[in-house]
């Protein structure tokens, strides 16, 4: 097996660069400085545990890669790049191979089965940044990160075991489950928080705002008739295989959408979290103020140019009143 991993961002050149420490074959597909780097140096991948530096293939575009029927593709890429990258596979070629969803949010699925029969999900349990150009860190320990994966929409098959198996290799713990999307839900309900740190900045108190966008998403998954496992804090998963710990050297910036607004991407996935719970509520007629004012909020800071921490706990206190949502004590 070949594993192409599309977007060697966080969590796509964590995974690139384990894969090819391991021996596994990959090519990755970048763009802008990133891609420069690795082509010049390699992609280095920091840990807490090792620092080492990985050398792969790197493209700008699918079209520069002859697929071959035992390719594996990852999606690597914010929900928002999706249709675009999955319109660029189409025109290399790729009709058959499995693609894999390793990627926040449940829409990615939907999006590739349109197009690609084989499709799988991936939750991604990963605390990873870009640390510049040609660097990539990981900050937990003992494992990279860990990974459920299945078919999509329900099920798994030996593309998900030979994923697995190669992953576990390359020190990501893996698990082949056929329900995978209601981990992919239960990692839905934490990644609400995302806009949360970004527009309030990591040292606001986000504890109320937090609750307060969990339970409308919990009431739109009831209305919805919508199964979802609890991968958080009480997963013990994770205090077994993946404590987070510091870097030293390395700062790690928050969450994906922080570091999407910090780097000035000029665009956020809370379309795609948030934006979920919207779309749940209002084809459910349950009412979601709370999540629609940060959708709403985070168009802005995207059109602004703010940056992380840019809202006060008071500015969307306001807001949230002025949308109806009730905040509390």
């Amino acid at each position: 097996m070949r594993i192409i991993v599309y977007g060697v961002g966080a969590i796509g050149g964590t995974v690139a660069a384990a894969l090819a420490l391991s021996g596994q074959q990959v090519i990755g597909i970048a763009r802008g400085a990133q891609l420069e780097a690795i082509r010049t140096d390699g992609l280095l991948l920091r840990s807490p545990d090792r620092t080492a530096r990985a050398h792969f293939p790197c493209v700008s575009d699918p079209a520069e890669i002859d697929f071959r029927a035992d390719d594996a593709i990852l999606l690597t890429m914010k929900t928002q790049d999706t249709l675009a990258a999955l319109e660029r596979l189409r025109a290399a070629g790729v009709v058959e191979q499995p693609i894999f969803c390793v990627q926040n949010g449940v829409t990615n699925e939907r999006l590739a089965l349109r197009r690609f029969p084989e499709v799988h999900g991936v939750t991604v349990m990963m605390p990873a940044t870009i640390s510049a150009p040609g660097e990539v860190s990981a900050f937990s320990t003992p494992r990279h990160g860990i990974f459920d994966i299945g078919r999509y929409p329900g099920g798994s098959n030996r593309h998900d075991t030979a994923l697995a198996e190669a992953l576990e290799a390359a020190n990501i713990a893996a698990f082949v489950t056929p329900d995978v999307m209601q981990s992919k839900y239960g990692k839905l309900l934490l990644n609400l928080r995302n806009i949360l740190e970004a527009a309030l900045g990591l040292d606001a108190d986000l504890k109320h705002f937090g609750a307060l966008l969990r339970a409308e998403a919990e009431a739109v998954f009831a209305a919805a008739g919508i199964p979802w496992r609890d991968i958080g804090a009480s997963d013990p998963r994770r205090e077994q295989l993946m404590r987070y710990q510091p870097i030293p050297g390395v700062d790690r910036s928050g969450g994906s959408t922080t570091q999407s607004l910090a780097r000035g991407a000029g665009s956020v996935e809370t379309d795609y979290l948030n934006g979920e719970i919207v779309l749940l509520g209002r084809l459910h007629w349950v009412p979601v103020p709370a999540n629609a004012y940060f959708v709403e909020l985070s168009a802005r800071m995207v059109r602004e140019k703010l940056k992380p921490g840019a809202i006060s706990v008071s500015e969307a206190e306001a807001g949230l009143a002025a949308a109806g949502a009730h905040l509390g004590t």
